[in-house]
Parts: C-alpha cells; structure tokens; sequence
C-alpha cells in the first residue's frame, strides 16, 4: 500500500505512474486503456471476472489485479464491477484526453455538459465536457461518465464535480 494511501486517505498520481500495472507510453498511443487502481491485497476479483477479453489476470484472490494491456480494448465493463471504485479507462491517443469513471449519482449529467473535474483529494483540476454517458443493466446498474480533459491531465483527473439539481 503506498505511504499516500495511508497518510492522506487517496493515492497521488506519482502512485500510479510508478505501479507495475500502469500501461507503457506505447500501448497509450493506440487508444483507450484501463488503469488498475487498486492498491490493497484483498479478496476480491469481479474485474477479472468481468472482462471478456482476458485482459485483468489474478495469481490468487488477494493479489492485486493485474492488466495484460495488450488484450485491454478499453470497453468499462471492469470499472462498473469494481466494487471498489479502484478502475478507470483513459485515452490519452488524441489531442484531447478523455477519462471514465463510474458514477453513482443523481441527476445524471448530460452528453455535452461542462463540468469540474477532479482529482482523487476532490480538488478542482480543470474544466472538462461531458463526452458519453451509458447507463445500462449490462454495466451492473453502475453508470459510467466519460469527460474530455486535456490529455496532459488524464493521469490527474479521476473524477468530476457532482451534478446539482436544476444545473
């Protein structure tokens, strides 16, 4: 477990860039990849379970997940069934990044939508467009937001400012 995970409660970009599970320059060049979040060695395995490509590999139940990058294309189903919150897809192939992420809450934002999007402390990191929303019964009842960012930001942002009724 990082020392940011346990002296500030979130974990710091520099946590995830210097995971062994964290995607190579090359496989970000080709288009949308998941990124493994998850930082504890607990029972767990809905990721691997979910992916029907074989991309998310465990040599036991308490080890940590692991992304075999060259079989992730990118879909989300594995982020809608991390019941830990621990999984998001990003591009950063193009010249305005995007990042996915589970989003449990209501209202729902709209395609087009600009928003504040966040980082894992919740603090403010740029303005950003709501691109997709998908809320479907094949993504767990988990609804899955896609906002465009700058793509110098994707590893920075992992979340957006809640929608408030009536914005």
């Amino acid at each position: 477990m990082s020392n940011s995970l346990i002296e500030k409660g979130y974990i710091e970009v520099e946590d995830v860039r210097n995971d062994s599970n964290y995607p190579s320059e090359e496989r970000f060049k080709t288009g949308a990849v998941a990124i493994i979040e998850c930082l504890q060695e607990i029972p767990c395995n809905p990721c691997k379970d979910a992916c029907p490509y074989g991309a998310i590999v465990l040599e036991g139940l308490t080890i940590r997940p692991q992304l075999i990058e060259d079989k992730c294309i990118g879909c989300g189903l594995c982020i809608a069934k991390c019941p830990g919150q621990a999984i998001f897809v990003v591009d950063k192939s193009k010249e305005e990044g995007s990042v996915t992420f589970p989003y449990e809450y209501l209202p729902l934002p709209e395609k087009g939508m600009s928003v504040t999007a966040v980082n894992r402390a919740g603090e403010p990191v740029c303005e950003a467009r709501v691109t997709k929303v998908v809320d479907s019964k094949k993504m767990n009842k988990t609804r899955l937001v896609t906002i465009a960012v700058p793509v110098e930001l994707v590893d920075e942002v992992r979340f957006m400012k809640r929608v408030e009724a009536g914005e």
